[in-house]
């Protein structure tokens, strides 16, 4: 196994459990400050659209979406659970470095019921700062058009 490849692996799995374990206070660490965050459904990708469901171009962007999650909405309380596929990496040119990874969001309800709530796949563009991965872009596709109102936590 690379030493990109698991550096990649543990940068999906660590950018998953900072979700998934509530400090989404951490969740912007992992992007660059000049970077793109973006969910949209794979009709819209296919099809070229810029808009998103979500959409921030900046690490700034990140915080104030946590900031006003945790003061400002008002949402039944939730968590996620993320399961990953193994990422498909190419290593880019002029230092980025693409892969795209499979996932499966499970919302586990604050009474105990558990939905899939999303399928899709991240489309990253990473950059290595030092050893460390960090997210320039991040693109994700959901499977589905149907995106359920509560989008509050981040994929």
């Amino acid at each position: 196994m690379s030493a990109l490849f698991s550096a990649i692996c543990r940068a999906q799995t660590d950018y998953a459990r900072c979700i998934d374990d509530g400090k989404l206070e951490a969740w912007p660490d992992f992007f660059l400050e000049n970077c793109l965050y973006k969910i949209t459904t794979a009709d819209n990708h296919r099809d070229g659209y810029e808009a998103g469901i979500v959409y921030a171009a900046s690490r700034g962007m990140l915080k104030d979406r946590i900031s006003a999650l945790r003061e400002a909405n008002i949402y039944e309380r939730h968590a996620y659970r993320h399961i990953l596929g193994q990422p498909a990496i190419d290593d880019g040119t002029n230092g980025d470095i693409r892969s795209e990874t499979a996932f499966l969001v499970v919302r586990i309800m604050r009474d105990g019921r558990s939905d899939i709530y999303a399928t899709g796949r991240y489309l990253d563009v990473y950059r290595l700062v030092g050893d460390t991965p960090k997210l320039a872009e991040r693109v994700v596709v959901c499977d589905s058009s149907r995106i359920d109102t509560l989008l509050a936590l981040p994929l």
